[in-house]
């Protein structure tokens, strides 16, 4: 049978993985595979279509997709699954889809991804292993993929061709075989990259130096909590001894959750006194169907609109770079209001003559 599959017209940085791995197992079947982004018309009629989806708030366009396909081939057998689907499973049934699949397909889990519909992509995605043993109650990840359990081999996930390793897995350090997928990471002796950030928890001397046996750059990092202040400053003068580069140490910084303006700013603060990147990440809610609405109750609009406008103005791309006169401001400021405060534009000189 013809397979088509659909990637909705969010924005998104990668392809879809997913679909990409459900495309390895049609082909392996004798089926013919289509790949799609958005709406658009398609060569061949499909008997089955899948489509994909990312975060809650982005659904309408994945609701539009499944509704122009469906209405496009109505003897189509339509299945919805991905990261929105699986969250909000009741939401996503309303956009007609014939299935709403939850969690992940263990049946394709394991398969190297069909690159081949994506030639331009040159970065082999994977998991060595799948789930967290945190439960995080800002997280997803305990909703989608539950427990810790290690995947293959990431030496048989490997792309031919591809010029990168970027690893997905939500809590690396934690499994057991950490170790054993770092050697094989060595002898692949790709570029690295651990997307989702690595334990701060976990990094100890001995674990930095094992790292820095990888051509890993950046090395990402979080500091979500007030709690976490300890195990970061032991981290990162680990890292630090293991000779990588603190403008090369990326930390996300996560606010509007349970945490306060102030808290936050000295989170900020820290990570530039240390030397490393801070990056803010604001919190949404895991069923949040509209983007940057959500405010908690620690927090004011004016105070999140302080902060987004920082991150444009003294940020760079959104971070915070460790920048003297960007430290000296965090650092010395006297509370949250004078740490973002943003100066007003110079007078030019023909204004100067008209004042």
């Amino acid at each position: 049978m013809h397979v088509l599959l659909v990637e909705p017209s969010y924005h998104t940085a990668y392809p879809p993985l997913g679909l990409l791995k459900i495309a390895a197992s049609h082909k392996a079947s004798g089926d013919t595979v289509e790949l799609v982004r958005g709406i658009k018309p398609v060569s061949t009629t499909p008997q089955k279509i899948y489509v994909t989806s990312l975060f809650t708030y982005a659904w309408k366009s994945v609701h539009q997709a499944v509704h122009y396909y469906r209405v496009l081939f109505p003897q189509a057998y339509v299945l919805l699954g991905g990261i929105y689907a699986s969250l909000m499973p009741e939401h996503a049934q309303l956009s007609g889809a014939d299935e709403v699949y939850k969690g992940l397909m263990t049946d394709v889990e394991g398969l190297v991804p069909d690159y081949s519909l994506v030639p331009e992509w040159e970065m082999s995605i994977l998991f060595s292993t799948r789930g967290c043993i945190r439960s995080c109650p800002f997280c997803a990840v305990p909703r989608l993929e539950k427990h810790l359990s290690s995947g293959p081999s990431v030496k048989q996930l490997v792309y031919p061709g591809h010029k990168k390793i970027v690893l997905w897995d939500n809590n690396f350090l934690a499994a057991e075989t950490w170790h054993q997928t770092i050697q094989q990471l060595k002898e692949i002796g790709m570029p690295v990259d651990f997307n989702q950030g690595l334990d701060v928890r976990l990094i100890d001397d001995a674990v930095a130096q094992e790292l820095s046996g990888l051509r890993l750059d950046p090395v990402r990092m979080a500091y979500d909590l007030a709690a976490e202040r300890r195990a970061l400053e032991k981290a990162i003068p680990a890292l630090v001894r293991a000779r990588f580069n603190k403008r090369r140490i990326i930390v996300y910084t996560l606010y509007n959750f349970t945490d306060t303006p102030e808290g936050f700013w000295r989170r900020v603060a820290d990570l530039l006194e240390w030397g490393v990147v801070c990056y803010p990440m604001r919190y949404e809610p895991l069923n949040s169907l509209v983007k940057n609405q959500y405010v908690s109750p620690y927090w004011t609009k004016e105070g999140l609109e302080i902060v987004a406008k920082a991150r444009r103005v003294l940020g760079a791309g959104g971070a915070f770079p460790p920048y003297e006169g960007l430290r000296r401001k965090m650092v010395g400021a006297r509370d949250f209001y004078q740490a973002f405060e943003l100066r007003p534009p110079r007078a030019t000189k023909s204004q100067l003559v008209l004042v």
